[in-house]
């Protein structure tokens, strides 16, 4: 299991060179760089609705998964824990904040959907757990890297903190890899990218500022689509 462990390293790595340069860098550069990578993310939302196979699937699962997320308030309990890590980290590593506690809970809740519900750290960790080949964990090694330097600017090193989430996300799938796999065929994993690339429009218009989604509470939709999917089929209506 060596791609986990290098994509958190890249987090921590990428957080902590951001949290060194963000004093050097012009006011103009660390507001022009959110709306780019806003749009970064809907750009890459679009792309992964390309391949949408069953558009009656991903409605009911995202509905019955948006349904779960909020009753259980996830997105709740998500924004106490980053105020909690921003709140350690300022104690370890003082930096001033240009964003208020709203901003910091909404950039940061997004950043975690990015590090760990992304389509390809999923594929990538089960892929790994299958064969041994971490060369997509690799890739996404390196965008989160990027990820990571350009927010810690704003959001500072409570960022190396998501590293823990993160980790423990890919690593079960690494164990389970075998158990899911035989489930994640061309066609399910299509409409896997699918909600995945609901949710990332979604946090592209919330850096943006666009609309204010409860992003984590979307993430139970990632866990029912797949088998979802699958019973659609089995039901005939594929």
């Amino acid at each position: 299991m060596i791609g986990p462990f290098i994509n958190s390293a890249a987090i921590v790595a990428g957080t902590l060179l951001g949290v060194l340069v963000a004093n050097h860098l012009p006011e103009r550069l660390r507001a022009g760089l959110m709306p780019t990578f806003a749009l970064c993310a809907v750009a890459i939302g679009i792309h992964m609705l390309a391949d949408i196979q069953y558009l009656a699937v991903i409605v009911m699962a995202f509905i019955l998964g948006t349904a779960i997320g909020e009753l259980l308030y996830f997105e709740k309990a998500v924004s106490k824990g980053a105020a909690a890590a921003q709140a350690l980290m300022q104690k370890i590593f003082p930096m001033r904040s240009h964003l208020s506690g709203e901003e910091f809970s909404m950039q940061y809740n997004s950043l975690i959907v990015i590090f760990c519900a992304s389509g390809l750290g999923i594929l990538g960790s089960i892929t790994e757990g299958l064969n041994g080949n971490y060369q997509l964990l690799l890739v996404k090694s390196m965008m989160d890297f990027l990820t990571a330097m350009i927010f810690a600017v704003s959001l500072g090193p409570s960022i190396a903190l998501i590293f823990i989430a993160q980790l423990a996300v890919q690593s079960s799938l690494f164990l389970l890899a075998t158990l899911i796999m035989p489930y994640m065929d061309e066609v399910a994993f299509a409409d896997f990218s699918a909600v995945g690339g609901i949710i990332m429009i979604a946090v592209g218009m919330r850096m943006a500022g666009i609309m204010n989604f409860a992003v984590i509470n979307f993430l139970p939709a990632l866990f029912l689509v797949v088998p979802f999917s699958y019973v659609w089929r089995s039901l005939g209506f594929g």
